[in-house]
């Protein structure tokens, strides 16, 4: 039986176009680390990145698992704001060290708190240097949203975001960031190994009705 991959599966969340569409997101379960600073520079954000994925390759390795099944380990995401204002990505930040994140891997639904655990004494013995204690297991229900496929650097995403609210508004729907409903982004690119003009970004923003 082929690998699940839930970008196939659900393109409808992993492969949208480049032009704004209004999409309902459900409940999903994901590892995830907060964190603060500029994601270029922060060693905090560097750890983030390894402990979510060392912990995400422990549990796709473990296949003794109950409900146990082979997947593809989605992308990495990430949960944006600001130190001192509501952040929507409509404009450039100056200090990128003002920067507050959650960075988040999705994890299939047999993954139960025992199976996180037994995942976090792995790579305890493996990385002991990482502070695993920052990740978390944790449903994220995000809801309605307004998405789009961001073509090009980060440093440009304003654009795409500005596409993306005037849509909503035109179609009656209000912006809705609040609580952990955020500036969300998807990474279907790595920044290390694409062109900054080839990278792909999956921009998604809470709304509700007005």
């Amino acid at each position: 039986m082929a690998a699940i991959d839930f970008k196939k599966d659900r393109k409808d969340l992993y492969s949208p176009g480049t032009s704004p569409a209004i999409v309902e997101v459900p409940e999903m379960l994901f590892i995830m680390v907060d964190g603060e600073g500029d994601p270029n520079e922060s060693q905090a954000y560097a750890d983030a990145m390894q402990i979510l994925y060392g912990l995400s390759y422990a549990i796709r390795m473990n296949k003794a698992e109950q409900g146990y099944f082979e997947y593809v380990v989605p992308p990495p995401e990430g949960l944006w704001n600001v130190t001192d204002a509501s952040f929507r990505g409509d404009g450039p930040i100056a200090d990128k060290g003002q920067f507050v994140w959650t960075m988040m891997l999705r994890q299939p639904g047999f993954v139960t708190p025992a199976v996180f655990d037994a995942a976090r004494e792995k790579l305890a013995k493996k990385k002991p240097a990482l502070n695993l204690s920052l990740a978390r297991l944790e449903p994220f229900a995000e809801g309605l949203c307004v998405q789009m496929m961001h073509l090009g650097p980060y440093d440009t995403e304003p654009e795409s975001v500005r596409l993306m609210e005037h849509y909503r508004e035109q179609r009656g729907f209000q912006a809705d960031f609040a609580g952990k409903r955020r500036h969300h982004e998807i990474y279907l690119s790595s920044p290390q190994k694409a062109a900054p003009e080839t990278m792909k970004t999956i921009l998604r923003h809470p709304i509700k009705r007005r």
